[in-house]
């Protein structure tokens, strides 16, 4: 079974990160909710989450996905963990996902460089590294990014895809063609 490990800092951007453990937990992925310090995380708007483990160097995952959330993204640029991670699983060509606010992360982790990115539109002036473009999201070799909370479904469905999961079935038994104005292969 494939694995997917979303990181949990305080002011992440709930929506953004619950939907994304939510729909791939659904595509039958081991998606681990890990907190960058403490598995008592609040978002953004006063969630209170518990996470299922603590960041560690030893972390182990198909994927790594960062959600946006301004608070949660400062916090996520100052762990040196995080980054150090990040860079390893670039230079390996392993799959790191961001959405929104966090490919601000990428860039701290020095990882965007000769990349085409996406984000949250206020964000983009933020990021010297790459080149940005107003896509809803861009897959760059390894690299996914979305651009907003909004995007949040397409983009998990779309790791999911990655990762070879069944998300066709699931975005039906959601009725996700019926909600969102999308195509079968968005």
């Amino acid at each position: 079974m494939k694995n997917a490990a979303v990181i949990f800092a305080n002011g992440c951007e709930e929506g953004e990160a619950l939907t994304i453990v939510d729909i791939l937990r659904r595509c039958e992925i081991d998606c681990r909710m890990v907190a960058l310090d403490d598995i008592h995380v609040t978002g953004a708007h006063g969630i209170e989450m518990i996470c299922d483990e603590v960041l560690e160097e030893s972390l182990d995952t198909d994927v790594i996905i960062l959600p946006g959330g301004y608070e949660g993204v400062d916090n996520m640029k100052e762990s040196s963990l995080l980054k150090d991670i990040l860079k390893k699983r670039n230079e390996n060509n392993q799959l790191i996902a961001a959405i929104c606010a966090a490919p601000a992360v990428l860039n701290e982790a020095g990882i965007l460089e000769g990349r085409t990115w996406t984000c949250y539109p206020g964000v983009a002036d933020q990021i010297s590294a790459g080149t940005y473009t107003a896509e809803k999201f861009v897959i760059d070799g390894s690299l996914l990014t979305a651009k907003g909370p909004a995007m949040a479904w397409a983009f998990a469905y779309k790791i999911a895809d990655l990762l070879g999961a069944d998300s066709l079935s699931v975005k039906n038994r959601m009725v996700y063609f019926n909600a969102f104005d999308v195509k079968e292969d968005e």
